[in-house]
């Protein structure tokens, strides 16, 4: 219930926010508005914050009208995968983060690739999308994360200022995992495996 009240908040605020930044009519703004409220209602529930910053953020995501782009590196050697200890729960995930304006999801797998592990490499094929509301993402707004096969001269992994860790794992060796990559990580290793045709893709 909780998940779902989430993505309530989260389609009523991208409505909203698209009203308000193609309407004309003061009467329609004034009706987005109110709906833009009432999603901040719901959030400041859940999360038990004030309405005003919620509706503030709200305000500034005024270019978010659409899903965001997110995309993730899927490095093997040996049937180990590459995963990430990330700084902020102390957690492992794919290297990963957001597609940035004017790349293409594939560049910017690498790029993160290249930024979390110092391994510099190659998309050579696309494993899966995966939709952040079906998958127990912490974010609390649309994503749809694209997830690369990469390979690399050199898969010689080094810790970064956004890695405090990183390692090669066996699909029945996991480390304790991020959340969201938790379901993610078991899936990819099926689709390395053959088990899930790739790419794997929301329906």
């Amino acid at each position: 219930m909780r998940d779902h009240l989430y993505r309530i908040a989260d389609e009523l605020r991208s409505l909203a926010n698209l009203g308000l930044r193609y309407t004309k009519d003061d009467f329609d703004r004034e009706r987005y508005e109110k709906v833009l409220r009432n999603a901040a209602q719901i959030l400041a529930a859940l999360e038990e914050r004030p309405e005003n910053e919620i509706l503030s953020e709200y305000r500034g995501n005024l270019d978010y009208l659409a899903p965001l782009s997110g995309a993730g590196a899927a490095v093997f050697v040996e049937n180990k995968l590459l995963l990430i200890r990330r700084h902020d729960d102390g957690l492992w995930a794919l290297p990963g983060g957001a597609v940035e304006v004017g790349e293409t999801t594939a560049a910017a797998a690498v790029r993160e690739l290249v930024e979390e592990t110092g391994i510099d490499g190659r998309a050579s094929g696309l494993l899966a999308v995966f939709d952040s509301r079906t998958w127990q993402s912490p974010f609390r707004y649309q994503l749809n994360h694209f997830v690369f096969v990469c390979e690399a001269d050199d898969p010689t992994p080094q810790t970064s200022p956004e890695a405090l860790d990183v390692g090669f794992f066996a699909g029945n060796d996991l480390p304790p995992l991020s959340q969201g990559h938790h379901l993610r990580v078991p899936v990819i290793f099926k689709i390395r495996r053959g088990e899930i045709p790739a790419p794997y893709f929301d329906l």
